[in-house]
């Protein structure tokens, strides 16, 4: 991971909360949870359990995304919520910009994924041992000008850089994505420009259907 140099701590963006669940607008460039190391203490989760001790944490959002993220009270509600998403009751929608005019407008990436373990965090495509990974894709706007384009991405799998991989394997890598994509390859960004912009779920106590959105800042 590079050098780590987390946002101020300006208060937690609280977009719901009640006695089971808390959803949390994460800013891009914190981590989701804590580190190794004591420099990368500093995570989205040990600044919420400084106002809410029990939470725990459901899942995770890469370190630059920014956007929706689900935290639970307590370890009965954090395996309640853990089962939904591992039975894909928890929906998730993400807006990128991405490099490139893509074309067709919508479709489908089914490539499995597996981590490269010589340049880990990253991840790579391997159609033999890689695990089963699928995005929903759907162009929003074009700009021909900049030369991008503005997609709705919808991971049906949840895998580690899952979105990051299967645009760059479309040949349009995500704007600000330094990890995947070389210098100077594509438009400079001064962030990754992926941002985790709706949530939904049936409540895992009330039993009804929540939807919660959040606004891409860029």
């Amino acid at each position: 991971m590079q050098d780590y140099n987390p946002p101020a701590d300006d208060g937690l963006a609280v977009i719901y909360h009640d006695a089971a669940l808390l959803v949390l607008d994460k800013p891009s460039g914190l981590l989701s949870v804590p580190g190794r190391g004591e420099h990368k203490q500093d995570s989205l989760l040990t600044r919420a359990r400084r106002h809410f001790p029990d939470l725990e944490c459901v899942h995770r959002l890469d370190m630059e995304t920014s956007g929706l993220m689900l935290l639970a009270h307590g370890k009965p509600m954090q395996r309640l919520l853990n089962g939904l998403f591992a039975r894909r009751r928890v929906h998730k929608q993400y807006i990128a910009q991405v490099a490139g005019y893509l074309d067709p407008a919508c479709g489908e990436v089914d490539l499995p994924l597996i981590c490269d373990w010589p340049n880990r965090p990253r991840q790579r495509v391997d159609r033999l041992a890689g695990k089963p990974s699928r995005t929903r894709y759907r162009v929003l706007s074009r700009d021909r000008a900049a030369n991008t384009s503005r997609v709705s991405l919808l991971p049906i799998t949840g895998r580690s850089h899952q979105l990051r991989v299967h645009m760059q394997s479309l040949g349009h890598s995500i704007l600000g994505d330094r990890l995947y994509t070389p210098a100077g390859t594509q438009p400079g960004a001064p962030r990754l420009l992926l941002h985790a912009c709706a949530l939904a779920l049936r409540h895992p106590v009330h039993g009804d259907s929540r939807h919660f959105i959040s606004r891409a800042p860029f």
